[in-house]
């Protein structure tokens, strides 16, 4: 048998890395591109420039099986994997930007949280409503004085018989979601953080005065005074936040699957216009300058793309990969935004109106570099695991004297 000695260890020559797409990868990928170009391509350009959440869109891809794509069966989920969804969010997004975000966030995120540590109960009467797209679910956690600094959270959870009161304040929540997992903290420290699940419309529970990002989307603080959560409703007591925490690794995938797919959007069309406008007497792509900047797009798209294949396969693998999971956001967060600045400035004025989903993209874009975990704290991660130790960004306790 053929192969090498490497490190101590036989390689047989049959060792190699494979980056081609499984048979059952293509299949799934070329399924959701067709149902994305029949269902989806037509009003992309309007469910873009709405504000509330597309519930419609819920539905068709529930009755596809695009919601839970990695959940299992017993859930109610599809039972595959995050490489199914990274491939599905980048086909729905080149259809239709819009629904990508509906299928990143019934595949991500709070979903994920819930049927992790929900018990069969919750499942029962809160996780089943999100995947047949009857419901919205959205996490509650960022507050005006806890952001990055999630831990600073305020939102207190005190018990009353065998349940809880919550009081506190959250902000750039979907105020649209019918169902909240909802950060609190039950006692002192990280130990004392946990989450419960709130319903809009509880007692005690209000939303603030509607307010827009940039992107267009909507967002609403929320407040909670004295709202009462029965013992059934409480998804994770002390100590649950480490565990939730953990999640983001996941989280990370779906962010950065939407924010890269958001680029190779607006790569293509500008692609496509630069095929056919013509100034001077000559195609655009036919001006060297706008041949390089093509080609460096290319580069940052095709090595964002092998980053966050390689986080999500190996997350499939069971591999506890922080580090890839970084490097996979940091990459594909800012090569999303680079991208579309750049596709923006090939299709000049035409891409800079309303008149094309480049904007919008570009819109979009620009958050997922701060929500999730910012860009600066992506760089705070992986210095860590560089250095192999921890660098606290809190100021220094004063001594006492």
């Amino acid at each position: 048998m053929r192969g090498i000695v490497l490190a101590g260890r036989w390689i047989p020559s049959y060792f190699r890395m494979d980056f081609n797409l499984t048979d059952e990868q293509r299949a799934f990928q070329e399924s959701v591109r067709a149902f994305a170009r029949r269902e989806l391509e037509q009003g992309a350009f309007h469910r873009a420039h709405v504000s509330e959440f597309p519930r419609d869109i819920a539905l068709k891809m529930a009755r596809a099986g695009l919601l839970g794509i990695t959940l299992p069966e017993s859930d109610g989920g599809m039972g595959g994997t995050l490489m199914d969804a990274v491939l599905a969010i980048e086909q729905v997004a080149l259809a239709c930007p819009r629904s990508a975000d509906v299928l990143q966030e019934g595949n991500f995120g709070a979903i994920r949280v819930l049927a992790a540590f929900g018990t069969a109960d919750q499942k029962r009467r809160y996780l089943s409503k999100v995947l047949s797209g009857e419901e919205i679910i959205a996490v509650a956690m960022t507050e005006p004085n806890a952001g990055s600094a999630v831990t600073d959270l305020e939102t207190s959870a005190k018990p009353d018989g065998a349940g809880f009161r919550i009081s506190g304040q959250k902000v750039f929540p979907n105020p649209h979601a019918d169902q909240y997992v909802v950060y609190v903290r039950y006692g002192p420290g990280v130990g004392g953080i946990g989450s419960v699940l709130l319903r809009k419309g509880a007692p005690g529970f209000t939303l603030g005065k509607p307010s827009k990002f940039l992107s267009g989307a909507d967002w609403a603080a929320l407040y909670f005074d004295d709202v009462y959560v029965p013992p059934e409703d409480v998804l994770l007591r002390e100590g649950g936040f480490k565990k939730q925490i953990a999640s983001f690794n996941v989280e990370r995938i779906g962010n950065a699957a939407r924010s890269l797919a958001f680029g190779r959007y607006c790569y293509t069309a500008a692609r496509d216009y630069a095929g056919v406008r013509k100034q001077f007497g000559r195609l655009l792509c036919e001006f060297q300058g706008i041949q390089w900047k093509f080609a460096e797009m290319k580069v940052q798209l095709d090595a964002a793309q092998l980053l966050l294949y390689r986080a999500a396969v190996n997350a499939d693998r069971g591999f506890p990969a922080p580090e890839e999971t970084t490097v996979a956001k940091l990459t594909c967060n800012q090569t999303g935004f680079n991208v579309a600045n750049e596709a923006m400035q090939i299709m000049g004025g035409l891409g800079y109106t309303q008149e094309t989903l480049v904007e919008y993209c570009f819109r979009r874009s620009r958050g997922w570099m701060i929500a999730g975990g910012s860009i600066e704290m992506m760089k705070n991660r992986l210095a860590e695991i560089i250095f192999e130790r921890r660098f606290s960004q809190r100021a220094p306790r004063a001594r006492a004297s």
